[in-house]
């Protein structure tokens, strides 16, 4: 719970920062990077957008700046992710019928992947409330915990992404 009020807080905050200044912000540097990385390269994309943002911004540097190209970056990746959550879930609720119309006893997917998903939530919250915790309350704290969202989201989108080879 407190990770979400802080949250909320940073939103509101943020989204009156991005406004009052105007962000140069594009997903391309991040899309094309994943179109050339392999598999296990991809980490390496994340944060590409969000950092060609603060380069082409006036001000991207500053606090202020850092957060509202983090944050769109991070709107990318939750995008993503529920996209690849929403494709998975999809192809396991089949699944998950085929087997109960043909009398298979094979656990049930989609409670699974349900679970997964909150467990990781869960986790997301806890690891960067850390991250920002680690800035003992300093204004680097807010892109620190940004980042740390971008970074735990893009590998939970690879991971769901990657669990639909094959499947689809």
């Amino acid at each position: 719970m407190k990770i979400a009020v802080q949250m909320i807080a940073m939103t509101c905050f943020l989204t009156g920062a991005a406004q009052a200044q105007d962000l140069v912000y594009a997903d391309d540097a991040t899309q094309a990077c994943l179109a050339e990385a392999v598999p296990g390269d991809r980490a390496g994309c994340v944060g590409a957008s969000a950092n060609a943002c603060m380069t082409d911004t006036p001000g991207g540097e500053t606090t202020v700046g850092m957060g509202g190209c983090l944050d769109r970056e991070l709107q990318y990746w939750d995008g993503a992710l529920n996209a690849a959550y929403g494709a998975l879930m999809d192809v396991y609720k089949a699944s998950d019928a085929e087997a109960q119309v043909g009398g298979w006893h094979t656990p049930a997917q989609v409670p699974a992947l349900k679970a997964m998903q909150r467990a990781w939530i869960t986790y997301r919250d806890a690891r960067c409330d850390f991250e920002r915790a680690k800035w003992g309350g300093g204004t680097g704290g807010g892109p620190a915990t940004l980042q740390c969202l971008t970074e735990v989201t893009a590998a939970q989108t690879f991971l769901l992404h990657d669990g639909l080879d094959g499947l689809q």
